[in-house]
């Protein structure tokens, strides 16, 4: 990356950091991958029980290998038949790994899913909960990150997740009531009531859908 592009990023994200503390969460930049790791890293102690929600920048950045490496307690959703189960047993970790499907430059956070384990996981359950950001989520406004969240970032999910839904067909949200839709729960968060449970670290790349 250019360094014009570098210095636009990190002003950028200066900004949605003081967004994030005005809404009582916690914000980082991180210049790389490997920063943001150390970073993730640094905020989760060892013996710490962890789930997540299907994050593509946890693995991106590293975490997920460090985790299953480390002295944690990862909670695998992969590895229960029992899906709900492992859906419950999150909502009581110590930690909990996910991303934005967009975010605004002050700090508002806007997620949609299909099932809701991960939007309720990050309104209400885990202790703490990290939001691994890249760059390409920031938005201008909430009007802009809703639209990236449903004309980017829904129809990427639904073709990564293999879903017959109009969106997945035409890379453009329809508003449908598919069966398969993933468009099921949004989450805007603009503030959290509990100092220290969400923290945000901004990534100097592009990461995620």
């Amino acid at each position: 990356m250019n360094e014009i592009m570098a210095k636009r990023n990190r002003l950028l994200a200066d900004k949605t950091i003081k967004g994030l503390q005005s809404r009582n969460m916690s914000g980082y930049y991180a210049e790389d991958k490997a920063e943001a790791l150390r970073i993730a890293l640094g905020l989760i102690p060892e013996k710490s029980s962890i789930t997540m929600g299907g994050c593509m920048s946890a693995e991106e950045i590293g975490l997920l290998d460090a985790i299953r490496a480390g002295d944690y307690n990862f909670i695998d959703r992969g590895l229960y038949t029992d899906k709900r189960k492992a859906m419950l047993d999150g909502y009581d970790a110590d930690v909990f790994l996910t991303s934005a499907n967009a975010m605004t430059d002050d700090g508002v956070m806007i997620n949609i899913d299909g099932n809701a384990n991960r939007v309720s996981a990050i309104a209400q359950g885990p202790k703490k909960v990290i939001v691994i950001v890249g760059m390409n989520k920031i938005c201008p406004d909430t009007d802009t990150a809703m639209k990236r969240a449903r004309n980017v970032a829904a129809p990427a999910n639904a073709q990564r997740f293999g879903l017959d839904t109009p969106c997945s067909n035409t890379g453009k949200c329809f508003d449908c009531k598919s069966p398969d839709t993933i468009c099921c729960q949004f989450l805007i968060t603009r503030f959290s009531r509990h100092k220290d449970r969400i923290h945000v670290i901004i990534v100097n790349d592009d990461l995620g859908l």
